[in-house]
């Protein structure tokens, strides 16, 4: 599903040059489960963006289900985010002034899904993260866990086949950050691909296959 081939990624700060991620190679198949794991400042976090479209690679070459994703412009690295990946962040970047049912729609809205089928599609999801009573809340009214679920729930609304977890526990208790594993797990469960990105040696513990990444590089690529 997934394939880098010599990814480069530098930046030039304060007149240095900067190797975010130094010549990595990898390949994901559909329906892995993979954890991304490294020190602060290690290029975990590129290299998460990278496969997520949300940064672009200085060199290399990177194919998404076969197609060669390197060179799109932002139109289609749009597109081609909003059908194939969904994004699930520490933050959970909620719209504050929507309802916890009109975030799960928002993709679903963007993409020009008609108001029935966002409903249907929001509604099954609400039902299955155990969030039907709190359809109608608004994000300062839900607990830190229950926003983590809506989040999740926004970035599977459109089936996609990749889904991408930036420290999704960061901002929860013990608990809830559990929870919060086993429901992306479930879908992996189901199908999906899924990347996690942690500092928790516990979380990324718990990935079939687990990569460390150290100066830009894979360190270690264990598991699979």
């Amino acid at each position: 599903m997934i394939e880098l081939r010599d990814i480069h990624r530098t930046f030039v700060v304060g007149g240095q040059e900067v190797r975010a991620i130094d010549g990595v190679s990898l390949a994901v198949a559909s329906g892995e489960y993979l954890s991304i794991m490294g020190p602060s400042g290690s290029g975990k976090s590129t290299l998460l963006h990278i496969l997520g479209l949300l940064d672009t690679a200085s060199s290399g070459t990177y194919l998404l289900d076969g197609e060669d994703v390197t060179g799109l412009d932002e139109k289609r690295l749009a597109a081609t985010r909003s059908r194939r990946i969904g994004f699930v962040f520490q933050f959970f970047h909620l719209v504050p002034r929507l309802t916890a049912e009109e975030n799960i729609e928002l993709p679903l809205l963007l993409s020009g899904v008609a108001l029935d089928e966002r409903r249907r599609r929001s509604g099954e999801l609400l039902r299955r993260f155990g969030l039907a009573g709190r359809s109608g809340h608004r994000p300062d009214e839900l607990s830190g866990g229950q926003r983590q679920r809506v989040a999740i729930a926004r970035a599977v609304v459109n089936s996609p086949t990749l889904l991408l977890a930036d420290e999704p526990t960061g901002n929860l208790d013990r608990s809830a950050g559990g929870e919060i594993i086993a429901l992306l797990e479930e879908l992996n469960g189901d199908g999906q691909t899924l990347v996690v990105v942690t500092h928790d040696p516990e979380i990324g513990g718990r990935a079939r296959r687990r990569l460390r990444v150290v100066d830009g590089r894979i360190a270690a690529d264990s598991g699979g």
